[in-house]
């Protein structure tokens, strides 16, 4: 067995378990949002009895993503211990970060979003779901930009360490801003919008069909439909321009994403199965100079093929460009569902078409799986580089860490990871079957308001008698 896959697919294995969540929790939060500024703009039974709904699936996965995520912090250590003493100085910086701005706002307000109902006034409500959202999307951040500078690495120098050279921050903000961080926090951000709104949709679209929940239902599925499109869309531009930024600094990577081997005009290939061994596309479909078109504006540039890159740093081309082409499968399959549903609803004509709806009942599947593939994709393509042009993944292995001991690690986490999606599977299935509670009619808030401080004061009279 050799100890560097073994590594290489244990952090794969938790990391893409891991990632079902934060996304969605993003996706989810916008959602939230949304039904909690509905609850507060009309005081109205039905919005309140729909955002608590969407806060106890909030909450669920929220927790899920919190069990999942701590144990990679771990694996840096035990299985990349080379890896740590290289990047530790601008890698921790960024997971530090995450902690103290991103995690603690969101897990803080969470209690008041979970725990606030009826003790909290609306206004205080909304502001914690809000904070709950930002919490959300400001660990993304650091997250991203730690993982970007990995790709495209900025504002750092080498020193000689005792344990050998490693990067240290010259210029934190170059660090931040590297060039290729916003592009891909704005792609993240995309699929978790897409996951988040399909997610909804899903649920939503399956009450109706039931006919259960009629009105909740309804405006979920509208809600819902609104993020999945503003993410379908966003993806579209954010994919783009990030595929601009791996041109420029990473033209091995795109290669590899599009089966590019010959430094010439480059096609787009819709689909396709890479020979590397005779380095073409073969049983293809491909738009001749399409790649040419989307990066330079010009169908006729010639563009950098993959045997301008030694073979020896070749990432896994057929892996990267079946995951890429996936992932772009399903963005355009977003595009036109949203765009057909948008169309029935300006129609009024939204619920009526039953094949439309368990479309988006199944529409989470896919979702999930582009937002799998295309970390994949991203992923697989930086290799053979851990830190593109700095350290490669081989050199950056623990150097105590045996074949056995990962394989039974990965045996271990395997189990563990099985049971908690069971807990989870169970949970949340239990919180849709149940449904939202039904709408509890109560006064105005400025009577609620004035009741209470009529019985405020009268405890303190009982309490002055």
């Amino acid at each position: 067995m050799d100890v560097l896959l073994l590594s290489r697919l244990q952090f794969a294995l938790t990391i893409m378990f891991h990632y079902l969540f934060p996304p969605l929790t993003i996706g989810l939060g916008a959602v939230l949002v949304g039904c909690m500024s509905l609850w507060w703009a009309t005081d109205e039974a039905r919005y309140e009895a729909m955002a608590r709904f969407w806060t106890r699936i909030f909450a669920v996965n929220f927790a899920m993503g919190v069990a999942t995520g701590i144990v990679m912090e771990f694996e840096f250590g035990t299985n990349w211990a080379a890896y740590s003493r290289y990047v530790g100085d601008v890698f921790g910086s960024a997971l530090a970060a995450e902690g103290i701005f991103a995690f603690f706002l969101e897990s803080g307000f969470l209690g008041i979003l979970v725990f606030g109902w009826d003790r909290v006034s609306r206004p205080v409500h909304w502001f914690a779901s809000l904070m709950v959202f930002l919490g959300s999307v400001f660990s993304s951040v650091w997250i991203v930009i730690a993982n970007s500078w990995m790709h495209t690495p900025a504002g750092y120098h080498i020193v000689e360490g005792p344990s050998g050279p490693r990067a240290e921050i010259t210029d934190f903000w170059a660090m931040v801003f590297n060039p290729s961080s916003m592009e891909r926090l704005w792609h993240v951000w995309s699929g978790s919008f897409i996951l988040g709104g399909a997610f909804v949709c899903s649920i939503a679209a399956w009450y109706v069909l039931r006919d259960r929940h009629q009105w909740f239902a309804e405006r979920s599925f509208k809600a819902g439909l609104v993020v999945l499109t503003l993410g379908s869309w966003s993806a579209l531009l954010s994919g783009h321009q990030a595929g601009e930024t791996v041109a420029e600094y990473q033209p091995a990577k795109l290669a590899a994403f599009e089966g590019h081997f010959h430094t010439e005009a480059a096609p787009l290939w819709l689909f396709g199965v890479p020979d590397t061994e005779a380095q073409e596309v073969r049983y293809g479909i491909a738009v001749p100079g399409g790649l040419s078109l989307l990066v330079h504006m010009d169908p006729n540039h010639p563009m950098e093929g993959l045997a301008e890159t030694p073979k020896e740093d070749w990432p896994n081309v057929d892996l990267v460009f079946q995951t890429y082409h996936g992932m772009l499968t399903i963005g355009m399959f977003f595009l036109a569902i949203t765009t057909l549903a948008l169309g029935l609803w300006a129609t009024g004509r939204l619920f009526r078409y039953r094949l439309v709806l368990w479309t988006f009942v199944g529409a989470v599947l896919p979702a999930y799986a582009g937002n799998q593939l295309g970390w994949i994709s991203v992923e697989v393509g930086r290799q053979p580089w851990i830190v593109h042009g700095m350290l490669r993944t081989d050199e950056a292995l623990s150097e105590m860490v045996t074949a056995e001991m990962v394989a039974g690690s990965i045996l271990m986490f395997g189990t563990v990871y099985s049971l908690l999606f069971v807990v989870w599977w169970w949970v949340l299935n239990g919180k849709i079957q149940h449904g939202p509670d039904e709408p509890v009619e109560r006064l105005p808030s400025e009577a609620r308001e004035g009741l209470l401080t009529v019985a405020a004061r009268g405890r303190m009279a009982d309490g002055e008698g």
